[in-house]
């Protein structure tokens, strides 16, 4: 299916003036989480193409002054206070320009602050090549000479960096009367005064480069914010490109008219068709995995709101944006966690599992970096299992999607594959997603997978082959014996020797009372000290997966 890439309310285009009034007539109502009107100018796909123009505008000025410097005329009876103007200003370009070019090849800062800094950039850089170009010594022909380097950088700068409508005409401007003051300077330091006909010739270039500028860089960031139109996925617009791996990319979205943030899966078809998919058959599958998922009510599965097919081809669909860790991330980085929050975590993925299960649907791959670590309103701690994309109906295998999820690669993660998927039996049921779950306890609680080796194959055979080693013999931490015991008994290489449900399961770690030591208070204290950076952020789509089912 495929959408409008206008957006409308009943059937009215919005101009960017109607998204500002909008948003402050929400912000004034007292609306939370509302956009700011800047980001409903200017997206940040096109602000972080911009930084990366910023670099090559800062090396191209580096070397047009190395050039200048070289070219600009010599003359033994230049005045002193000539020379140190022209030093000064050949030695601050050099300077802040390598800052810039620093700043925007480090991504140091955000791309939004970075462009900013880049206008602070034009102006300064505008006053230092008016004083270069106009500090010259008495003795060398005051006369026109052509286009000043002022009205060449007013022009050209705005085409190349975009800004906002307001914040491009003040920055030309302020740019283009550093021409006027640059002169200023410079006869105050002994250059020669130009004629009024003369003053007025480069002064009118000037001007006209602002007028031509600023009517330019409207046509141009208008053709960007309607590429941006272009790439919009249902009634949502892409702003922020937050993952992205061999054949998928995750975006950070927004819904057009209710300000709601969403993260939208989406793959290329020029990535279906470098990877050898079928159209069609990779179409019915995203399809089967978006619908898979959005039958699921269970707060602890993560809620997909829209899917479909964009106008260039491209499959998408759009879930809730969640802020928080993902579990991998969250041991990597914090150490394995204690018991009692292991068990309160993984209580909330059983609740998830077990809906899919009684639908008849096995995740297939339960791994660390599928279940996230959220806040939710005022909950903390609140899990999210993610990533269906293996889903398959375990109570029927002639249904089309085993079809679609087949090939010559084995589905699953080889660190969290049950030993019947390891093996490619075809009778893999739900008590695979326990064994799965039992690995993520492992690794919760250890911060080491249950087997290692030198390739997935060899983790995999393991899986199928060696008994695990007691996590308690793994770690410093003191593990509870009932609970090793639970998790050991997950990691059964028979599927009837482990809980057969996840309400089982989900009962059994109810049933050893250390999970009531996990409070909110406790996840208050250390959400307060360790909640994740808006770089942090992780989605639905985290890691972003291959239709084959490997991890992109």
């Amino acid at each position: 299916m495929s959408h409008s890439r206008v957006e409308t309310i009943a059937g009215k285009r919005l101009t960017d003036g109607d998204a500002r009034r909008r948003w402050l007539a929400v912000k004034k109502a007292g609306g939370a989480g509302t956009p700011s009107p800047r980001v409903l100018s200017l997206g940040q796909d096109l602000q972080e193409a911009a930084v990366g123009r910023l670099l090559l505008v800062t090396l191209l000025v580096l070397g047009f002054t190395v050039v200048l410097r070289l070219a600009l005329p010599q003359s033994s009876g230049t005045p002193t206070a000539i020379l140190d103007l022209r030093f000064f200003a050949f030695g601050s370009t050099v300077v802040i320009s390598l800052v810039m070019a620093a700043l925007a090849w480090r991504r140091a800062l955000p791309a939004g602050t970075l462009l900013n800094l880049a206008l602070v950039y034009e102006v300064v850089q505008a006053l230092l090549f008016a004083i270069t170009y106009h500090a010259v010594s008495a003795d060398v022909n005051p006369a026109p000479r052509g286009w000043s380097t002022v009205a060449v950088w007013v022009l050209a700068f705005p085409l190349v960096i975009p800004a906002t409508r307001v914040r491009t005409l003040v920055a030309t401007l302020l740019a283009a009367l550093m021409d006027p003051i640059g002169l200023a300077i410079a006869v105050r330091a002994g250059s020669p005064v130009p004629s009024p006909t003369g003053a007025l010739s480069i002064f009118l270039r000037t001007g006209f480069s602002v007028v031509a500028a600023l009517l330019v860089s409207r046509i141009l960031y208008q053709m960007g914010r309607d590429m941006a139109d272009a790439r919009a996925m249902g009634a949502y617009r892409l702003v922020e490109r937050i993952g992205q791996g061999g054949m998928g990319e995750v975006w950070r979205a927004e819904h057009r008219t209710l300000a709601r943030p969403a993260a939208i899966k989406l793959i290329r078809p020029e990535a279906l068709a470098s990877n050898g998919w079928d159209l069609r058959e990779a179409t019915l599958r995203f399809e089967h995995e978006a619908r898979s998922t959005a039958a699921l009510r269970s707060a602890h599965t993560v809620a997909v709101y829209d899917f479909g097919t964009a106008e260039d081809g491209s499959l998408y669909y759009v879930m809730e944006l969640l802020e928080g860790y993902d579990s991998d991330t969250l041991v990597r980085r914090f150490g394995p966690l204690p018991p009692e929050r292991v068990v309160y975590l993984l209580r909330q993925v059983c609740h998830s599992l077990e809906e899919a299960h009684v639908a008849g649907l096995v995740h297939r791959d339960i791994k660390p970096a599928n279940i996230l670590i959220c806040r939710e309103g005022l909950d903390l701690d609140f899990v999210k299992v993610v990533d269906f994309g293996l889903v398959k109906h375990f109570r029927d295998s002639t249904r089309r999607d085993e079809r679609l999820t087949s090939g010559t690669h084995v589905a699953g993660t080889p660190e969290y594959m049950s030993p019947e998927t390891a093996l490619g039996r075809k009778d893999v049921d739900r008590r695979s997603d326990i064994y799965s779950l039992g690995c993520v306890a492992y690794w919760m609680l250890t911060g080491q997978p249950v087997f290692e080796a030198k390739s997935p194959l060899e983790v995999a055979l393991q899986h199928v082959e060696s008994p695990p080693v007691p996590p308690s013999k793994r770690t410093e931490r003191v593990i509870p014996g009932d609970l090793e015991q639970i998790v050991l008994e997950s990691l059964s290489k028979e599927p009837k020797q482990r809980p057969q449900t996840a309400s089982e399961l989900a009962r059994r770690l109810a049933s050893l009372g250390i999970e009531r030591t996990w409070t909110q208070r406790r996840a208050e204290t250390w959400w307060r000290d360790h909640a994740p950076e808006k770089a942090s952020l992780k989605t639905a789509a985290n890691g972003v997966r291959t239709l084959t089912g490997q991890s992109a």
